[in-house]
């Protein structure tokens, strides 16, 4: 009886490394740990890159730039993000968190990174269970933490409660990310005992700081990102004239922009018709859009975890009001002027208040408010003028927006005014909202526009609108985003 346990053990050893074998080789005999390697994807990633686009020596540098913020005798704990279930089998697309990302380079669930003085970078990785290989493929584990994305020691996450906590007792302080800490680390006694101490903290104090600023391959993602939402939403825009139904606008940039290889979208497509555009972020997108009224379309793409974030507003049948074209022009040259104020040493809220101030005069001149100094106006616009922008949409939380820019930083510019159906004031205005939103490099010189080929004068949407209906809106071209 015992030798044929055996067997049967021995015969489903066997029998696993086949089924892993035959699912851990691409062609060639290339082996796959789960996510692309310049190896397996020579169409996406360059020798050297660990993510396309980024470079291990990048990587090691971040590692590096962290242990300097790191006072001595701390530890970093860095989770990867859980997976979430949409129903009891069928997982939400899965997105890695910014922060484990960006240290790592690993874009698997299940796993825990650990930085410190002592041991560098230390990666616990997930072990392939043969119903998930099976069902979902391969992942990457401590070879491939070694191996790809240069750890300085790996181990299986079965070993997490062995290892760890002589690391945590060898430590003052400890810094985790608290978005995707996990009981696993979280229930060990040593890591309670410092967190009693009140010696735990959160530490996107210090990854904030480091991602706040693009490298240069960082911000030539960022304007690859961009340029994929450009051409998308130039595509949309057409395709607006005769198919004016937000859902199928949704559909059409979500389409266009991972045809031009986006891998997902940044956030759900915000397409407001009408009245719709006044709610700011609205995304239920089951409405025609009326003729006469505008649509308002806040659309973003993720580039190998670099984000767009773009919005603009026209007429889908060809034409603005009256009414409505002296709203755009207000926001217009409020964007405009607010993008001349971007430059190294000026801050978000700087340039906040000046569009307050703007937009406050311009609705009280052209009637909309009474008074600018009452509450009415912050009803109408009750958002910032813009964000940073990197691996996350609103990037870098921790940062102030009193914090002066620099080179490097990308933030967005979006002013805009939200008028509901119900507001007290002229009928004309009533149900319209309205919001140009470009993105903005910062450079030593001043500024860049990332979005700028999309156009936003008026007569420059309509022109597009009403002339270019002969090239075809249903045909899935490679028709590129021009400057206005």
């Amino acid at each position: 009886m015992q030798g044929i346990v055996a067997l049967t053990k021995l015969s489903k050893r066997i029998s696993f490394k086949r089924i892993l074998g035959s699912r851990s080789y691409c062609t060639d005999n290339v082996v796959d740990i789960g996510q692309p390697t310049s190896a397996s994807h020579p169409q996406l990633l360059k020798d050297g890159e660990i993510t396309p686009g980024i470079t291990t020596e990048e990587y090691i540098l971040r590692r590096k730039k962290l242990l300097e913020l790191l006072p001595e005798k701390s530890l970093a704990i860095i989770s990867a993000a859980p997976i979430k279930m949409m129903t009891d089998v069928v997982p939400y697309t899965f997105r890695q968190d910014a922060d484990y990302l960006y240290i790592t380079g690993c874009q698997q669930p299940g796993g825990v990174a650990v930085l410190g003085h002592d041991c560098g970078l230390c990666m616990f990785m997930p072990e392939a269970k043969l119903h998930d290989v099976i069902w979902q493929g391969q992942v990457a584990g401590v070879d491939a933490a070694l191996d790809t994305f240069k750890a300085d020691k790996a181990y299986p996450m079965k070993k997490l409660q062995e290892i760890l906590p002589d690391m945590i007792r060898g430590s003052s302080k400890l810094f985790h990310n608290v978005q995707t800490a996990i009981p696993e680390y979280m229930k060990l006694e040593a890591f309670q005992k410092l967190a009693y101490s009140n010696n735990v903290r959160d530490l996107s104090i210090y990854t904030h700081q480091l991602r706040w600023i693009k490298s240069p391959a960082e911000i030539k993602l960022m304007k690859e990102s961009a340029s994929i939402t450009c051409q998308a939403l130039l595509l949309t825009m057409l395709h607006s004239k005769l198919h004016p139904y937000e859902g199928m606008l949704a559909a059409k940039v979500e389409y266009e922009c991972k045809m031009r290889g986006a891998q997902r979208m940044a956030f759900n497509p915000v397409v407001g018709g009408g009245p719709n555009a006044s709610v700011i972020h609205y995304s239920r997108n089951d409405q025609k859009i009326k003729d006469g009224d505008l649509v308002l379309m806040d659309v973003g793409c993720e580039l190998h975890g670099y984000t767009s974030d773009l919005t603009r507003t026209w007429p889908p049948y060809g034409s603005f009001s009256s009414a409505k074209e002296e709203l755009y022009e207000l926001i217009l040259e409020t964007n405009k002027q607010c993008v001349e104020l971007c430059k190294p040493g000026a801050s978000i809220r700087q340039i906040h208040n000046r569009s307050v101030e703007m937009l406050q005069n311009g609705l009280k001149e052209i009637g909309v408010l009474k008074d600018v100094r009452s509450s009415a106006y912050h009803r109408l616009n009750p958002t910032s003028i813009g964000h940073y922008l990197g691996m996350d949409i609103h990037d870098c939380s921790m940062i102030s927006y009193d914090c002066p820019l620099k080179p490097g930083v990308v933030i967005t510019i979006e002013p805009g005014v939200y008028i509901p159906s119900y507001f007290d004031g002229p009928e004309r205005y009533q149900g319209v909202g309205i919001r140009i939103e470009d993105e903005v490099l910062i450079t030593e010189t001043g500024y860049e526009v990332l979005t700028a080929s999309i156009p936003k004068e008026v007569k420059h949407i309509e022109s597009l609108l009403n002339n270019c209906v002969a090239m075809g809106m249903d045909s899935h071209n490679n028709l590129r985003a021009t400057s206005s």
